[in-house]
């Protein structure tokens, strides 16, 4: 009995191990840059405009823009949250706009079944990275 208990222990460790590393796995964001322009009327400044298309099950890490950041959807859900701030899920047609202190704490896909897909126009210092992780 006490090997039949200690095998269903070794099965339940294992699964835990595999979907701790599915999880930790979740597909990323795939960012596709469309336009920059340098803003001449705002020295060192600049506007970016991204595409991101989040697959099925796709997390973002927590990161700050240091820009503002104006985000709107165009197919699928996206579930948003920026420290404390209440937790929005998004669809088509939806906005959404982070400020350049703000700290990212939710992006992701409300999906883990279908894509989904929407624009960033980011006012940004000019070279500046779009995203930097929270430590």
């Amino acid at each position: 009995m006490s090997r039949l208990k200690n095998t269903a222990i070794a099965i339940f460790a294992a699964a835990g191990v595999l979907v701790g590393t599915a999880r930790a796995a979740a597909p990323e964001a795939v960012v596709t840059p469309l336009f920059t322009q340098p803003l001449n009327d705002y020295p060192g400044k600049e506007a970016l405009m991204i595409t991101v298309t989040y697959p099925p099950g796709s997390v973002d890490p927590v990161h700050r823009h240091h820009a503002h950041a104006f985000v709107y959807v165009l197919e699928g859900s996206i579930v948003m949250q920026v420290k404390g701030g209440k937790e929005v899920t998004l669809t088509p047609g939806q906005t959404f706009y982070e400020g350049p202190d703000d700290v990212h704490t939710v992006g992701r896909n409300a999906s883990q079944t279908k894509p989904a897909k929407f624009v960033v126009l980011l006012l940004k210092d000019k070279g500046a990275p779009v995203l930097v992780p929270e430590k």
